[in-house]
């Protein structure tokens, strides 16, 4: 059956909408690392993919999910020494302060799960977010998702402009003092919530702000900004679903822009294909939120879910492939800038670890963002064997997110395949 056959044949049986990527879609059949094969047997270099970090068809990954799963896989109302063992590893790899888990399928159950957790404990309902985010699909998680452009703000969701200084919310100001116009809009949304009568129950950001561009961010902004909520009475939550698990070059995004969580969530690479997700805080908060939740997940905290996810640290821990993050990361971040002033519609070059973004714009003295040229890159660069996606408040950012197992090799190739689609864009 051809691709065009299968997707008619696609949209009848999932119905019309269900998004795809690229002009021309891909029908893929295999995975194997940082590599995927379509149905006519090409190879191409996965560069967008964070869910299978350790590799796609892991093989280590693979016969503990088999092995478990040929054992015993049970709910968790028994006592399993595996998921046990799980929580203390993952907990460990925290700061002070995160001492307890509650486990759960996808990271839109884990925000959610954080945002009761902070409701349960504060007795307020009120929530604070960027005003391009992206933090889940259901209803509750949802109300939180590119406010700017989508849905309005309500008395329990109020959004402030993200952070940023490549397109600043103030011109000509320092570091410094632009750091602090963002905060007073933290000060104003917070403000918002409690005069509305919700009350302030917590602060919710990506460590990165990955789906609003991977900005970057005033120095200091988001302890700061942590800080103001926490004297506001609210709790702050870290979103570390995309910037979580050695992405960044090290294993939690807040490391690299310099703040403390009250509760972290993360989810997407933790299974490695596995659904698998976490909300983690103190045992004080999540005694709490059990108490008041009565929280239970059929799939979750599963004897299957504890060896997949052991398996997967063991894999980036015994690969090293944090450093390998942070090692490729700042090659492919340093040659795509020295490549910046060859090609006047490239208005930013950032990012950090193995999630970089590149800013398309008009170009020719306009920086307006362009999404059609971002589009068009991430077309022409599938048709050379490389998958990236675009992303960001204006869909503009070629966004670039690769298996942790992605390697110098595969850096240096994409870079001729970057250059090759570069020098031939249309107009």
């Amino acid at each position: 059956m051809t691709t065009s056959a299968l997707a008619a044949r696609r949209e009848r049986a999932l119905g019309r909408g269900a998004p795809l990527f690229y002009d021309a879609p891909l029908h893929l059949v295999r995975g194997e690392g940082a590599f995927l094969f379509d149905a006519d047997g090409r190879r191409y270099v996965d560069m967008y993919n964070n869910v299978p970090c350790v590799g796609h068809a892991n093989p280590v990954v693979v016969e503990a999910m088999a092995r478990q799963q040929g054992t015993l896989n049970v709910h968790s109302r028994y006592i399993g020494e595996d998921i046990i063992e799980f929580a203390e590893r993952l907990t460990a790899l925290q700061h002070d302060g995160i001492e307890s888990v509650v486990f759960s399928c996808t990271g839109t159950e884990a925000v959610e799960n954080a945002i009761r957790m902070a409701r349960a404990a504060t007795g307020k309902r009120g929530l604070v977010c960027t005003d391009a985010t992206y933090h889940g699909s259901n209803d509750l998680v949802g109300t939180l998702t590119d406010i700017a452009r989508r849905q309005p703000q309500t008395d329990e969701v109020r959004a402030f402009p993200f952070a940023e200084t490549y397109r600043p919310l103030v011109d000509n100001l320092d570091a410094d003092a632009l750091g602090e116009a963002y905060l007073e809009t933290v000060r104003s949304a917070i403000a918002g919530v409690e005069a509305s009568g919700a009350g302030f129950a917590a602060l919710i950001m990506c460590s990165i702000f990955a789906n609003e561009g991977l900005p970057d961010i005033p120095a200091g902004f988001m302890r700061k900004a942590a800080d103001l909520a926490r004297a506001a009475g609210g709790l702050v939550i870290a979103d570390e679903v995309q910037a979580g698990y050695g992405r960044t070059g090290h294993w939690w995004g807040h490391d690299v822009t310099g703040f403390t969580p009250d509760i972290l969530v993360t989810g997407k690479p933790m299974g490695n294909g596995l659904p698998l997700a976490a909300t983690a805080a103190s045992k004080d908060l999540v005694d709490t939120f059990r108490a008041k939740t009565r929280y239970f997940n059929t799939f979750a905290s599963s004897p299957l879910q504890a060896a997949v996810g052991m398996a997967v640290l063991d894999q980036i821990e015994s690969r090293d492939l944090i450093n390998n993050a942070g090692h490729v990361g700042a090659l492919l971040l340093s040659e795509l800038q020295a490549r910046q002033p060859r090609h006047a519609v490239i208005g930013d070059v950032r990012g950090c670890g193995l999630f970089l973004g590149i800013e398309m714009i008009k170009g020719d003295g306009d920086t307006d963002p362009d999404m059609d040229r971002a589009i068009e890159v991430g077309n022409k660069l599938k048709d050379r064997g490389f998958l990236t996606s675009h992303a960001g408040r204006f869909e503009n950012i070629v966004k670039i997110r690769p298996p942790l197992v992605f390697g110098e090799a595969e850096a240096r190739t994409f870079l001729e395949a970057f250059d090759d689609v570069m020098d031939n864009l249309d107009g």
